[in-house]
């Protein structure tokens, strides 16, 4: 491998990180070097911002690879050992001199690093929680830390990466096990679910041994995430949606996130030729949403299916409840919580707002219009104090009244 510089290599390994959508910041422990005689970084600040966290915060994270070398040859990734792309690598020192010199500048909150597999799984991992404890224990440093394990690497290293990190990721990689099997039949569904177990456990004794002695150590205070690759094969939404339920249920996961598959250069020929539509990616996380803030189970969310696939046209609990109007419409002066979560352009927030103004008063139609983007959207669902929508919510053209109209974008709009 010809020798790069730094610059180099940030910019081959910051452009191969870019596949790995799980790096969101929320949910970690509140620490700061406010105010102390020795330590960088928080992970309160907001520094200069890029994202968005699921709890509202804007974040901003350095995301790379340690190296885009690897000796696995999965079918799907564009990092694959066979893969005609030009290698680059960190050294752990090199990740953590950036790491600081960008939080320095206030460019970033934190790292999310992740790493092809280089010589063994267990020499990887190593080199990835070195970063991590340089970081903490060398440079005393507070901010957030991001860390992709190695499911079959040594579980002394997987939970030594609990130890530094934030929050670790054990990415599931395809939601079906004979997909696993067949675009990535080096990697193995047992190691994958025993390294979640694992880490499940230890977070758990972790959380139990902060209750009986405050002096206890963190561990991964926010918790495990993993990634699923959307459209590389032949799992319909509904696969993904039930493989999904059980992460969250088996291993305690804080967030499951899709990454829909794009094609890559020198494709093999077990891969599709095009990318799914995006819309199908922003439908599961939808879906993802329904199942973890508004009570849905996973067979409701799959009853809302085509033949197994979400609707693009629509979202996920729009169609929902157009497949079951028997359960409308609801009556927003009485109805309970659980109920007016289903009903579509009804967010939690509104729906919060409604069971506070229901104690003083009646809810009319224009109270519900100034809780909601678009009060057309929820009048076939509901009875208000000045409103019933009569057979509207049995209209045979109820749908194609509730579909947006497909609007052609500017090329070159501001």
């Amino acid at each position: 491998m010809a020798q790069l510089d730094v610059q180099k290599k940030l910019e081959i390994l910051a452009d191969a990180a870019k596949y790995d959508a799980s790096c969101a910041s929320s949910g970690t422990a509140k620490r700061s070097s406010a105010g102390k005689s020795s330590g960088i970084g928080s992970t309160e600040g907001m520094g200069i911002c890029h994202a968005y966290a699921p709890d509202g915060r804007c974040i901003s994270l350095l995301k790379i690879l340690l190296t885009n070398s690897c000796i696995f040859d999965c079918h799907y990734c564009i990092n694959r050992k066979s893969s005609n792309v030009r290698r680059a690598r960190f050294t752990a020192k090199e990740v953590v001199d950036l790491t600081l010199a960008f939080y320095k500048r206030n460019y970033i909150e934190g790292l999310f690093l992740s790493s092809g597999i280089i010589h063994t799984s267990n020499y990887t991992m190593e080199q990835l929680v070195e970063v991590a404890r340089s970081l903490r224990e060398d440079h005393g440093f507070r901010g957030y830390i991001h860390l992709k394990t190695i499911p079959d690497a040594d579980p002394e290293l997987v939970a030594a990466a609990g130890r530094h990190a934030d929050r670790v990721s054990i990415n599931v990689e395809l939601p079906t096990v004979p997909g696993l099997a067949r675009l990535a039949p080096e990697k193995s569904i047992d190691q994958i679910e025993g390294a979640m177990g694992d880490m499940k456990l230890s977070i758990l004794d972790a959380r139990d041994a902060k209750k009986h002695f405050k002096s206890a150590p963190r561990y991964a205070p926010a918790g495990q995430s993993t990634q699923m690759i959307v459209g590389a094969d032949s799992a319909t939404d509904g696969d993904i949606v039930n493989r999904a339920s059980n992460l969250y249920d088996r291993f305690g996961m804080r967030r499951v996130y899709y990454s829909a598959f794009s094609p890559i250069p020198d494709a093999s020929a077990v891969l599709p030729l095009k990318r799914p539509p995006l819309m199908r990616e922003h439908r599961l996380y939808q879906s993802d949403w329904l199942m973890r803030f508004y009570g849905f189970a996973p067979k409701e969310v799959v009853a809302a299916t085509d033949d197994g696939m979400l609707p693009l046209d629509i979202d996920p609990k729009l169609a929902w409840a157009l497949k079951f109007r028997e359960s409308f419409p609801v009556d927003v002066n009485r109805a309970p919580r659980e109920m007016l979560w289903r009903v579509p352009g009804l967010g939690t927030k509104a729906v919060k707002a409604i069971l506070q103004i229901r104690r003083h008063r009646k809810l009319r139609l224009d109270d519900l219009a100034r809780l909601t983007v678009s009060v057309a959207k929820i009048r076939p669902f509901i009875v208000a104090a000045d409103w019933r929508p009569m057979f509207l919510t049995d209209a045979a053209d109820l749908r194609a009244r509730l579909t947006p109209p497909a609007k052609q974008m500017e090329l070159f709009a501001a």
